[in-house]
């Protein structure tokens, strides 16, 4: 998108939202950077130049603007989408790989050398790993210095930051201001901010910090959040007070989010036990609840199907349920294999209950931590209340994922992960296309032998066998897994209701 000149000007000059964070506007007069729908009276076409990415725009020597706060724009659906080695690469910078394990860690993850990974993602996106991450770690400190009271000293650590030296010289650089002015600066105009970035300062629980989750609209929250309720696990997910609460098993402790939807954001509160989890919290929020994608692009392409598209005008915007652990849903998955919702969640409150850690949580009824692998690889099958070849699915899948041997994640390689996962016993189309549609987030995966989606498809004149269906569908790619969501949304089901 930021190579096609002409097409950015007349997103910039329309002040079009539905690119923020697609491409970035450089002014080379100001030396600014800004979303495509700054507010601002856009600049002569000849003094504008584009970037990828927010990181390339810092390479190059722009300062973010003060107005629209670019930095704060919903992430490039770009990499939502595609399944190639720059895209896995973002996907894992997002995940703070970079900042926990550095470029060596990153690029192992992926099977490529340092030098082939950095030089792939400077000639795409204008930027190499560590000036991705750097962006990212400014976008953080940037939240926690305009949202919490702590101190500059702990903001710069939670960051990321390796030296306090560092993050003031990055604030500096990329904001024009120094932290200290940054704060005062949100102090004092607290109200002025757009609706899409993180303003709501913590005040009830020493820890929280409650901040505004961007996305494009339109969202359609039914069946997001009905599919998160309908489905939620005892003892790790609950539905309290019109908010979608669940703990989070982080790598330098745990947390709580509660998530609310609102007209133009969603409202995230977050309890960490360690504020240097924050920029992977809310990535995996975001990851949650699809907030990335492009509706816009979703709905024009299913639209075109004169059958899909009354089901789209009705209610445009759905998103695709995702999870903020990959191997929590593989399992999940696995309990729910020919078994109804209710008994697919008695099932994983059992394991939760017997081998998941213990929480606190003084607002809510969360007590536990979904169960990880290595717990679950361990248990004596004899305890397990499943029929035992369920058993032997469920345990040979824990030690694939405890031992290495089976990737799920953010920078996993979808078609190695679906063939991998296929391989082991008691796995059949729909659990593989299941967890790539929600554990690694393929918004291509496609179910044609789901008994909802065959269901919807007859009352829809569509062809109802899973191989006549699967040809039709061949118009909906790449978004097959959202065309899913609206042919489900023909069913009364809980999954598509919101909870009273």
């Amino acid at each position: 998108m930021h190579t096609d000149t002409e097409r950015c000007v007349r997103a910039v000059r329309s002040k079009d939202a539905r690119f923020d964070g697609v491409f970035f506007t450089a002014v080379r007069t100001t030396r600014i950077y800004c979303r495509p729908s700054c507010p601002a009276v856009p600049p002569k076409p000849g003094n504008m130049e584009f970037h990828p990415t927010a990181a390339a725009c810092q390479r190059a020597g722009f300062r973010a603007c003060k107005r629209c706060r670019p930095d704060t724009s919903p992430g490039s659906p770009h990499w939502h989408v595609r399944a190639d080695a720059v895209a896995r690469a973002v996907r894992l910078i997002q995940d703070g790989v970079v900042d926990r394990e550095g470029v060596p860690g990153l690029a192992a993850r992926l099977g490529y050398s340092t030098r082939q990974i950095e030089r792939q993602l400077l000639t795409e996106l204008g930027a190499g790993p560590l000036a991705l991450a750097r962006a990212q770690r400014a976008q953080t400190a940037r939240l926690l210095i305009e949202t919490t009271a702590m101190p500059m000293a702990r903001i710069a650590f939670a960051a990321g930051f390796s030296s306090i030296r560092t993050f003031n010289d990055t604030v500096r650089e990329v904001f024009a201001l120094t932290p200290g002015e940054l704060r005062a600066r949100a102090n004092g105009s607290a109200g002025s901010h757009p609706p899409t970035t993180a303003t709501t300062r913590a005040t009830a629980t020493p820890g929280t910090l409650t901040l505004r989750l961007p996305f494009r609209a339109p969202l359609n929250p039914s069946n997001l959040f009905g599919h998160l309720a309908a489905t939620a696990v005892p003892g790790v997910e609950e539905w309290r007070d019109g908010a979608y609460r669940r703990t989070l098993a982080l790598p330098y402790g745990h947390g709580i989010v509660a998530l609310t939807p609102r007209p133009d954001h969603v409202l995230c509160r977050l309890s960490l036990t360690d504020p240097r989890d924050l920029t992977l919290a809310i990535s995996r929020c975001r990851r949650l609840l699809d907030l990335d994608a492009d509706p816009v692009a979703v709905d024009e392409q299913l639209r075109a199907d004169p059958l899909l598209a009354p089901l789209v005008d009705a209610a445009p915007g759905r998103r695709v349920p995702g999870t903020v652990d990959a191997a929590e849903f593989a399992v999940r998955a696995v309990l729910g294999q020919q078994v109804s919702t209710a008994a697919a969640r008695t099932h994983a409150a059992r394991l939760v209950s017997a081998h998941g850690v213990p929480v606190e949580d003084p607002e809510g009824g969360l007590t536990h931590l979904f169960p990880t692998p290595e717990a679950l690889a361990g248990i004596d099958p004899a305890t397990l209340a499943l029929p035992r070849s369920r058993r032997t699915t469920l345990l040979t899948l824990a030690t694939a994922l405890a031992d290495g041997s089976l990737a799920l994640g953010p920078g996993s390689d979808r078609d190695e992960a679906r063939a991998n996962l296929l391989a082991l016993p008691g796995f059949g189309p729909w659990t593989t296309e299941i967890i790539a549609m929600r554990a690694l987030g393929d918004p291509d995966a496609f179910l044609p032998g789901d008994l909802g989606v065959r269901r919807a498809a007859q009352g829809l004149g569509l062809p109802a066998t899973p191989a006549a269906l699967t040809d039709r569908a061949a118009r909906w790619r790449p978004w097959r897994a959202y065309a899913v969501q609206y042919l489900w949304a023909t069913d009364d089901h809980p999954i598509n209701h919101l909870p009273a």
